[in-house]
């Protein structure tokens, strides 16, 4: 029961802390009064073709945002919800309805549908009055009674340090099937939060924690920007108020300035778009006050334009690059803080432009560029994207990796998947914090185009967990941004991940890998797995060892150090400009037809051939030697160096010299170097009859399980 908050006029750390920036941040309705409704505008008029009094306002946010919604549900709503808590009183002397009404007017603010206001009216009566769910579900409807009994339950989480991962974990499963759940619980925590100053201090601070350390993230994540900013600001003066107050006066201080940059930039920008003839709508954004402290801390020092942000507003997606390049152009841009979040959305469905201008005085101004529909959902996130048991209007692309559903973005499917998977509450619990914890999150590219959206620090063993579940078990390798790349290996915003899967039904994820991963769904699925196979865990060293005492092919000689090469090949016919002259192929880069290869004299005038991007060839042009023209004849045969790359696995060696020995390859010598972490790389060079067979021979070797590339060995530095 939520009767503990108090009338917002009430003073308190949290209501004190919390002035003009957020006001100003959009264009709200007066504050209900709840306290001086009388009974009469409580309960309305008996006619009941009219609505009562107190849901006026209600009615009308609702109706800003759905003109067509109908009302009798409401209306029906209201009066169970005023006769069911008539009686019960709000610790600050109000009748207890007054909370519901306040809590369904902060969603109706923010656009939610009929049936969120219908139940968020609802959401306290199944808890503490007569009323059932059955009676709900006759009156209301299965959707509503579905809404109110998630949120019954989530009134029933203990929030206390012993409870944690297991209510928690509940309250999730409760919320995870229908995010309109949640959205009902962070308006509840809101109002609450705004009422809280009648409690005792230790109390306060006990609620301020649990919001800002598991509810404000989760309002981070669905994209109810409006509730998350006004939460934090609440939290921060209840557990910061001498920071609190600090920010405030530099905040009353800028306020009174004469002149105000924002504004003279807002003019700017309106004249540069009035020009351009491009419809946009701008204007200026306080910061709120945990922005403004978090600005302070950065930057030291405030100017006028750090306490707010320019907003421009258009019709259409094209237009925000059209406004981007207008400013650009006309304006003094600041490059490096260009993000494009509207071909990349963030994980909580944000989409926008931001950029940067800088004045003549050197003062910076951010940007923010979107259309009127992006700032519907930036502002309200999941809550203003609608019913989501309607059919959807159009059908995303399967390979976003995301539901189909808006309202349940993929980050709250991913959070089902891991409470599911999870081993014990404490392992989700543990996880989950870690996650929530996170305040920026990448994005990283398939090689098909899809995008995957990681935390900031996440890996490339997150990268395959997040794309292929548990399949990952079997990943053996990437490729980031074309190179190959270890599964520790970090990843960046904007980098493209290959994921390379075994084909070795043996193929088990490492303990190793535990140290690596940083998402939830990446330790979850790894720990399920050791947990499931004791014995298997730590992968034996016996495989790490096989490979060092792999068995040459019979025809192999003596295997050489590590990163040596051959000597050359006089096997493909060669031709120089230079009659007469002895033409041999440079050991350092081995050319083969038909690489482009040039050559230079050495002593006792023979001719030697690199290939014209070995490293040798840049360093002899620079000392003056003169280039001789050389191409190839027409003999064929020809001797290359190729190097594999490959994860071990029994009887890797002899399959792969199989494979080689088939394409009619003949192995003049080879070497196997030590493994490191459970990969092996091989060299070989080989001689081949005819050099038009090597495409076809590094592909059989490609085709050997476990083995992940083959390529030519790269020109080395020696001399020619």
């Amino acid at each position: 029961m939520n009767a503990e908050a108090v009338d917002p006029a009430s003073p308190g750390p949290a209501t004190s802390g919390h002035v003009a920036p957020t006001g100003a941040r959009r264009k709200a309705r007066p504050r209900l009064d709840l306290r001086r409704l009388g009974r009469a505008a409580l309960l309305g008029p008996a006619s009941r073709d009219r609505l009562p009094d107190a849901i006026g306002h209600v009615v009308d946010a609702h109706r800003a945002h759905h003109p067509d919604a109908g009302l009798e549900p409401l209306r029906q709503a209201y009066l169970l919800a005023e006769s069911s808590h008539r009686g019960q009183m709000r610790k600050s002397g109000e009748p207890y309805i007054t909370h519901p009404l306040a809590v369904t007017l902060i969603l109706a603010e923010l656009g939610a549908e009929t049936t969120t206001l219908t139940a968020s009216l609802l959401h306290d009566t199944v808890e503490d009055t007569e009323v059932t769910l059955d009676q709900v579900r006759e009156q209301f409807g299965e959707e509503v009674s579905y809404l109110v009994d998630g949120v019954t339950k989530l009134e029933k989480v203990d929030y206390g340090a012993a409870a944690e991962p297991e209510t928690f974990r509940k309250m999730l499963v409760a919320t995870g099937n229908d995010v309109r759940v949640m959205s009902i619980k962070l308006a509840d925590r809101l109002h609450n939060m705004r009422t809280l100053g009648v409690m005792r201090p230790e109390k306060q601070e006990r609620i301020a924690k649990v919001t800002r350390d598991v509810l404000i993230p989760l309002a981070e994540r669905l994209g109810v920007q409006a509730l998350k900013t006004e939460l934090e600001d609440l939290v921060f003066a209840i557990l910061h108020p001498e920071e609190n107050e600090r920010t405030r006066e530099l905040i009353l201080r800028n306020a009174s300035r004469a002149d105000d940059p924002l504004a003279e930039v807002a003019d700017e920008v309106r004249e540069v778009l009035r020009e351009a003839d491009i419809p946009a709508e701008v204007r200026i954004r306080p910061r709120h006050f945990v922005s403004v402290h978090r600005v302070s801390r950065k930057r030291g020092r405030l100017r006028g334009a750090d306490f707010g942000r320019l907003l421009v507003l258009v019709n259409e997606d094209a237009d925000c690059y059209g406004v981007l390049g207008e400013l650009h152009t006309c304006l003094t841009p600041v490059v490096s803080e260009f993000k494009d979040f509207i071909a990349v959305p963030k994980f909580n469905l944000y989409q926008s432009l931001h950029t940067a201008v800088a004045r003549d005085d050197g003062q910076v101004v951010e940007v923010l560029i979107r259309t009127h529909q992006m700032h519907k959902v930036a502002e309200a996130g999941v809550v203003a994207l609608g019913n989501p048991y309607a059919a959807p209007v159009e059908e995303q692309s399967a390979s976003d990796g995301e539901r189909v559903d808006p309202t349940r973005p993929g980050w709250l499917s991913r959070l089902l998947e891991w409470q599911r998977g999870a081993p014990d509450p404490d392992t989700f619990w543990s996880t989950l914090r870690e996650d929530l914890a996170q305040d920026r999150e990448i994005t990283v590219f398939r090689p098909d185009g899809g995008t995957i959206g990681l935390p900031d620090g996440a890996t490339c063993v997150d990268a395959a967990y997040a794309q292929y579940g548990e399949d990952a078990h079997a990943c053996i390798g990437a490729r980031v941004n074309g190179r190959l790349a270890t599964l520790s290996t970090t990843l960046k915003d904007g980098d493209t991940v290959q994921l390379l899967m075994g084909q070795d039904p043996a193929s088990e994820p490492s303990r190793q890998w535990l140290e690596h991963a940083h998402t939830p769904a990446a330790r979850i699925a790894i720990q399920r797995w050791l947990t499931a196979h004791p014995e298997r865990s730590d992968p034996p060293a016996a495989r790490s060892e096989e490979a060092r005492r792999a068995p040459r092919p019979a025809e192999e000689p003596a295997a050489q150090a590590p990163g040596t090469v051959p000597g050359p090949s006089t096997g493909a016919q060669v031709l120089a400009d230079r009659p007469g002259a002895t033409v041999r192929l440079a050991g350092c880069c081995t050319p083969v037809p038909p690489d482009a290869v040039t050559g230079f004299a050495v002593r006792g005038g023979a001719v030697t051939v690199h290939r014209v991007e070995c490293a040798a060839v840049a360093r002899m042009k620079n000392a003056g030697r003169a280039e001789v023209g050389v191409h190839w004849g027409e003999g064929a045969e020809c001797r290359v160096t190729l190097v594999a790359e490959s994860f071990v696995r029994p009887h890797l060696l002899a399959d792969l010299t199989e494979a080689m020995a088939l394409e009619g390859a003949e192995i003049v010598s080879a070497t196997v170097e030590p493994p490191t972490q459970q990969q092996v790389r091989h060299t070989y060079t080989v001689q081949l009859p005819d050099a038009a067979h090597l495409p076809a021979l590094m592909r059989a070797m490609r085709n050997v399980a476990g083995v992940y590339d083959v390529s030519r060995a790269k020109p080395q530095t020696q001399g020619a």
